[in-house]
């Protein structure tokens, strides 16, 4: 196979800011505590007496948080979840802070969304861990039926996570098998990679194995094919956080001819879902830049590739960014967009019936609907377009 062989035509028409916004959306990338609003930040620290925030001023505030992230490194893109999870230890700010993620989302165009948190980091305050999920779990519902109340359609499933370097990942797996039927569809390891592999948490995957729970692992953003290798096939992903260093098995000759090595070739075929975040990747240093990013060369080799933001806070970034990104990058439209998300509805933790229904009844007419203005040059906001000249 040649790459020229998998090069799709590209959209006929461009899309601008706002059209992507109201475009469906469905995020299965997203940590709930790098997403906060400045301002939540500073209020629920003020409330707490935590004086360690480098400034108290919202706008300030979002600058150094992204600042600090664009180092290169995954470790110091890590450090500043210390200031997010110190406001994050009771049930009140947990609740809020969820439901402004609900609002958040739907605002932005998302109709289906899948948030991971690591509840062992919020018990400081005393809370059990069946309490963080249920805090969690009823400040989405309330920020779901916020976001109805506005005029956004959204629904929202929780991962949870266990962190790579600590050793609760079964206590963490029986709470999400515990909490499946209550809001919880899968389970995650997150944290730093170097150091952590996921084998060392074997014992819950094991379990989640024999309860048929979702998975998804973070792998193959700081480290490489290893990463990626043991979270398949040793730990059984049904999706990989991140995933970019799949590249490290795939070659490109100079005639353009592509080979897939065994690993990228199964991922592939048996559509293991690649949880794209390009901003983020371009802070840890998993990418260089945007133009070198390979998000454009795995979806054109037919990976089931999903665009994500992973810490919308922290990164600075929305949806509609990561794809204003991606469109200006590589002249994607309509149509790439729609691939995207209906590559991560498929990929989402839902019943087949469920992902189904999704598919065809929200995020398929959404997109016909994008298209007919397009066509039509009606502008997004329902006035009539000037005649053409």
């Amino acid at each position: 196979m040649t790459l020229s062989d998998k090069l799709p035509p590209q959209s006929a028409h461009a899309l601008d800011r706002e059209r992507i916004r109201r475009a469906p959306k469905v995020l299965l990338h997203d940590h709930l505590d790098g997403g906060l609003r400045p301002e939540t930040i500073i209020e629920l620290a003020a409330a707490i007496g935590y004086e360690n925030l480098p400034t108290t001023d919202p706008a300030a505030l979002a600058v150094w948080f992204r600042d600090a992230a664009d180092s290169g490194s995954l470790e110091r893109y890590l450090e500043t979840f210390a200031h997010t999870c110190a406001v994050m230890q009771t049930r009140a700010a947990l609740s809020r802070i969820a439901a402004e993620c609900a609002e958040d989302l739907a605002a932005d165009g998302v109709v289906y969304a899948e948030v991971r948190y690591a509840p062992e980091q919020h018990l400081a305050g005393g809370l059990t861990l069946d309490e963080v999920v249920d805090a969690v779990n009823e400040g989405f519902r309330d920020g779901e039926r916020r976001a109805a109340a506005a005029g956004h359609r959204i629904r929202i499933g929780t991962l949870l996570c266990a962190m790579r370097h600590a050793d609760r990942s079964p206590e963490i797996a029986r709470l999400a098998v515990a909490h499946r039927d209550r809001g919880v569809v899968g389970f995650d390891i997150a944290g730093g990679e170097i150091g952590n592999p996921a084998s060392r948490h074997a014992e819950a995957f094991d379990y989640l194995r024999a309860e048929g729970a979702r998975v998804t692992i973070h792998a193959g953003e700081a480290v490489g094919m290893d990463s990626i290798h043991e979270a398949v096939l040793r730990c059984g992903a049904h999706r990989i956080g991140h995933g970019v260093r799949i590249t490290d098995d795939i070659t490109i000759g100079a005639d353009g001819q592509v080979t897939l090595g065994r690993l990228a070739s199964y991922v592939r075929d048996m559509r293991i879902a690649l949880e794209v975040c390009p901003t983020s990747n371009l802070q840890t240093g998993a990418a260089a830049s945007y133009p070198e990013h390979p998000i454009d060369l795995l979806r054109r080799l037919g990976f089931r590739v999903c665009l994500n933001t992973d810490n919308r806070l922290v990164s600075g970034t929305t949806m509609t960014q990561e794809f204003q990104h991606l469109r200006d990058t590589f002249g994607y439209g309509t149509a790439e967009l729609e691939e995207f998300t209906v590559n991560a509805a498929k990929a989402a933790f839902l019943p087949f019936d469920e992902r189904t229904a999704l598919i065809n009844e929200v995020i398929r007419p959404g997109y016909a609907r994008l298209r007919a203005r397009e066509l039509s040059r009606v502008p997004v906001d329902g006035t009539a377009a000037a005649p053409a000249a």
